[in-house]
């Protein structure tokens, strides 16, 4: 079976993706483009180069460096990057002494990513923790996934598989077996709208949350919620129904939107689409979880 996965990150010490102190594992590649993404250097399954502007100081290191021509000067003599030169060869990233060029996006194999994994056991065992698989979307790289479950179960160590809920059902079979908890995202219960926020309509996503319930799986439902784009009376009662349809679900988030993610936006070269939205204010937050009260959701918790 195929051992080999492309990972941009392994976050230690992790308390937000799961319970207790967990170890979290972020996979490349995403079949959505969410319009508040937290983690746009994902979507591409290959490593990427980033370019933090603001670390640059004009040395020009890069030029002399780049065999493709990505990197230039500009007439004030300042840096340039052309993207749609850059072959990803990242000899680039080696000559910038300052940091202002990273690789984001590494091969590498199911033992060097549970001997990373396994130096936590101990705060595991204590905590109730373990290993979240992120992104990205981790089922884009299924075997990569299912493999890297196989292994943590077979240590005794808690599972939690993080998704966007875009992908084959036979998959999600296979996988329900060696995950102890889904964090299965909920971007938005109306399609069209679903589709004007990630890129992709909803029925597929709405399908697999009910195979998986269906198939006793444990699901904690998240729901990302920016005010203003996807945070209507609608949607709220959209996630108090699914809370009605799915009594047995282990609990409902709601993750109110932050701007933290901007930054990356312009690293990976995107223009970020909500710069005039700021993080989101408290009363906005209690707004939310009274609503959802009202509508009968007492599972709904901020995240």
């Amino acid at each position: 079976m195929p051992q080999k996965g492309i990972i941009f990150d392994i976050q230690r010490a992790s308390l937000h993706d799961g319970p207790g102190i967990r170890t979290t594992v972020f996979l490349k590649g995403c079949p959505l483009r969410c319009i508040w993404c937290h983690n746009p250097e994902s979507w591409i399954l290959q490593p990427q180069l980033l370019y933090k502007e603001y670390k640059c100081t004009g040395c020009l290191s890069c030029v002399s460096a780049c065999s493709s021509g990505a990197h230039n000067v500009s007439r004030k003599g300042t840096h340039l990057l052309n993207r749609e030169q850059c072959q990803n060869c990242f000899q680039c990233v080696e000559e910038c002494v300052y940091g202002a060029l990273k690789a984001s996006g590494w091969e590498t194999d199911i033992i060097a990513v549970m001997k990373e994994v396994e130096k936590d056991c101990q705060y595991y065992m204590n905590s109730g923790g373990g290993i979240t698989l992120s992104g990205g979307e981790p089922m884009l790289q299924f075997e990569f996934t299912l493999n890297l479950l196989k292994a943590a179960s077979a240590r005794n160590i808690h599972t939690c598989l993080e998704t966007c809920g875009f992908g084959k059902r036979e998959q999600y079979q296979a996988v329900m077996r060696y995950t102890d908890l889904f964090l299965f995202d909920m971007k938005s219960v109306d399609s069209q709208k679903h589709y004007e926020l990630t890129g992709v309509h909803n029925e597929i996503i709405l399908e697999n949350l009910d195979f998986l319930y269906a198939g006793e799986a444990a699901i904690v439902l998240r729901c990302p919620l920016v005010p203003g784009v996807n945070d209507s009376d609608d949607q709220l009662e959209g996630i108090a129904a699914l809370s009605r349809k799915y009594p047995g679900l282990k609990g409902i988030e709601l993750l109110p939107y932050h701007n933290m993610g901007r930054k990356k936006w312009a690293e990976a070269g995107y223009a970020y689409p909500l710069d005039d939205i700021g993080n989101t204010e408290e009363s906005v937050k209690r707004t939310w979880i009274s609503k959802l009260r009202k509508m009968g959701c007492d599972k709904a918790v901020l995240a």
